[in-house]
């Protein structure tokens, strides 16, 4: 049975349970981001605590932290959260898009960016011994910028070296299609690359191209009608398992803002999925699918390969 890293240590896939696969504890994007939209910066460690436990209560088990570098990635925060609840966070290297990059990002060429990944998923963050259990990259909306497309080809040659699953941002779920062909140029292994945000387009077409090109498809809005009532999620998640693609389905809420976590004011928040969302997909679909895609699907997915 394999393994993955968590903030706290190495975990074995058998024992991940529930899993929400892109969620933020702790995030603080680039200053002319907060100073543009405040809600944005998560900055309060109790409060993600409190959040946690909601999910641990709830019957959450394990959750994929999706803060990277470039949008203020805290590991030592990670670490004291991880102590005082017991779920697994599994923490990434990597970076969001490039609007976000500082300047050094821009200058490292591919084979540095590649030392970086393999330090942080191998040997640790910051001066901590904690690991990253993933590698998150990201596109702009309707383009990939050059240095977007560096980080992607250093995340392929570091998947295909040590088997690391890859998280991809796509910008209103546009571009998935372009991130695969470049990381498959570079002989990642697509099975276990995860196309995120796909929910922000709601095209069951462009869905069924990436499931046929084996990656998992992340539905990451749940909650979120004031893009989509989740009718429409459902309806996709339908189509998928009507094609035979209940394996490569992922979902979580990406609960990135104040005005989304309960601990701060806001909602739906951590618990909403498992208390709410889960219960929908039982009625509609039934009991078998939450097994699938909270539980066996992120263990496939995350499963350190080497």
């Amino acid at each position: 049975m394999g393994h993955v890293a968590t903030v706290l240590g190495p975990v074995s896939v058998a024992d991940l349970g529930f899993t929400y696969t892109h969620e933020h504890l702790v995030s603080r994007p680039p200053e002319w981001k907060i100073a543009e939209d405040p809600d944005l910066l998560l900055d309060c460690v109790p409060c993600a605590v409190i959040e946690l436990r909601r999910f641990y209560a709830a019957g959450g088990r394990t959750l994929v932290e999706g803060t990277a570098i470039d949008y203020g990635r805290d590991v030592r925060a990670l670490e004291s959260i991880a102590k005082q609840v017991p779920v697994h966070i599994v923490c990434t290297t990597g970076f969001n898009k490039g609007a976000f990059y500082p300047r050094w990002v821009l200058e490292m060429s591919v084979e540095e960016l590649e030392e970086l990944f393999e330090r942080e998923l191998l040997e640790g963050i910051d001066g901590t011994s904690v690991r990253a259990g993933y590698i998150k990259v990201g596109t702009s909306y309707n383009r990939i910028l050059p240095p977007e497309e560096k980080v992607l080809r250093a995340a392929a040659h570091v998947q295909k070296a040590l088997g690391v699953p890859i998280w991809c941002h796509t910008e209103v779920g546009t571009m998935g299609l372009e991130v695969l062909d470049i990381l498959e140029s570079e002989g990642a292994n697509l099975k276990k690359v995860a196309v995120g945000h796909s929910d922000r387009n709601p095209d069951w077409k462009y869905h069924e191209k990436i499931y046929r090109r084996g990656a998992f498809v992340q539905f990451d809005g749940i909650g979120k009608v004031k893009y989509y009532p989740d009718s429409v999620r459902m309806e996709l998640i339908k189509r998928a398992l009507d094609m035979g693609f209940a394996d490569q389905i992922l979902v979580s809420g990406d609960m990135g803002r104040r005005s989304y976590l309960s601990s701060y004011g806001g909602g739906p928040g951590f618990d909403f999925i498992i208390r709410k969302f889960t219960a929908r997909l039982i009625e509609e679909i039934g009991e078998d699918i939450v097994e699938t895609v909270f539980v066996k699907n992120p263990a496939r997915w995350l499963e350190m390969e080497a």
